[in-house]
């Protein structure tokens, strides 16, 4: 199957609340588009990158400069043998995973398109249904995180995530906990900490979290496993791990005991279920991670999350929990703490096409 044509597109998503972590927040998103075409097939992908360098050096800007001026020209005109190789012309590119993850990760819709089958079986995923958690931003007050995490617990999320940082933390934390005394918490610091914190840290150990997420420096393997010996809460890593050689340092040195999966960050689904496997070898698990996606980024999470080994619930929430219209059909729905795996070819959802033509702000188009 040769790749023939290549369209990348900006759109912009605005969310339905400000969302807040500990470096900043945003409401509005600008999200990367990829169409992948070939022998009459169509692949979808999408660039998780932030507009600003906030969660990783790679933004909507660099990331559009990276597929236009290097990956695509070099990927269009080339046989698609397998979804795994689609990035092999550009070998010597380095770094860059969310925008090479957006044409690896269509190139895999492409081809289970090709082959009559749903994304989900054609990565080995063994679940019609995922357990989903949701995440909760930063909030000013407690009465209003109680509020919102009640209406979460009302929806039906197996899991709720609480985002903090120094000063909205063990207090924060220990009221929600003495609130919801059913729900299942964990705590995601977004690089917030440092060593020298941890105290505070292990201040969580009698609240029984789930886990903390990425409580150090993104780049920084050797204190987590210096934090980890000393706190009984899980420590799970995110933005820290972005290739299989991150995950094979972090075992080495056990700096986590989880490990939050996001293709869009990772490089692709191919990177994903290299980690999955790694970790499952390892005995230790992992969960699918989310990066305010739009609905076709959301359908590669869901498909992905139907691996063996993600027995965690992921941050793959509702459509409505971020979007007034998101851009596939049907939206992605919660029920009983569980989102359905789209059986259909590929992806299995329907691109609204018009709607995102009509909200464009860039279209760069490859191929004939």
């Amino acid at each position: 199957m040769k790749i023939e044509r290549a369209t990348l597109r900006e759109i912009p998503l605005r969310l339905k609340e400000f969302f807040q972590i500990s470096s900043g927040g945003s409401q509005d998103r600008r999200i990367l588009l990829l169409t992948l075409e070939g022998d009459g097939l169509q692949g979808w992908g999408e660039c998780v990158a932030s507009a600003d360098p906030s969660y990783a050096y790679e933004t909507t800007d660099t990331s559009w400069h990276i597929l236009t001026d290097f990956i695509l020209p070099s990927v269009v005109g080339t046989e698609l043998h397998s979804p795994e190789a689609v990035l092999d012309p550009v070998w010597w590119i380095r770094g860059h995973g969310m925008a090479k993850a957006a044409v690896e990760m269509a190139s895999w819709d492409m081809a289970a398109r090709a082959d009559g089958v749903s994304l989900s079986q054609k990565i080995g995923g063994v679940r019609d249904r995922v357990p989903v958690g949701v995440s909760v931003g930063i909030k000013d007050t407690d009465e209003e995180l109680h509020d919102q995490v009640q209406g979460f617990i009302e929806d039906g999320y197996a899991r709720v995530k609480i985002k903090v940082k120094p000063g909205r933390d063990i207090d924060m934390l220990s009221g929600l906990c003495e609130r919801f005394p059913d729900t299942v918490f964990m705590a995601d610091a977004n690089s917030a900490y440092t060593l020298e914190d941890v105290d505070i840290l292990k201040a969580l150990d009698p609240l029984d979290l789930l886990m903390i997420e990425q409580p150090l420096r993104y780049d920084d393997f050797l204190h987590h496993a210096r934090l980890q010996e000393q706190i009984e809460t899980p420590v799970c890593l995110d933005e820290s791990i972005k290739t299989e050689w991150d995950t094979e340092l972090a075992l080495k040195l056990k700096s986590c005991q989880v490990i939050n999966i996001k293709p869009g960050r990772v490089g692709g689904l191919s990177t994903s279920c290299r980690i999955h496997d790694m970790m499952a070898d390892a005995g230790l698990a992992v969960w699918c991670g989310g990066m305010l996606e739009s609905g076709v980024g959301r359908a590669h999470n869901v498909a992905l999350a139907s691996l063996p080994n993600f027995t965690l619930p992921g941050d793959i929430s509702a459509s409505r929990r971020y979007w007034d219209r998101d851009i596939v059909s049907p939206e992605f729905t919660v029920a009983d703490g569980h989102m359905a795996v789209p059986t259909g070819p590929g992806i299995g959802v329907e691109i609204d096409t018009d709607f995102i033509e009509s909200i464009s702000t860039r279209v760069a188009t490859f191929g004939v």
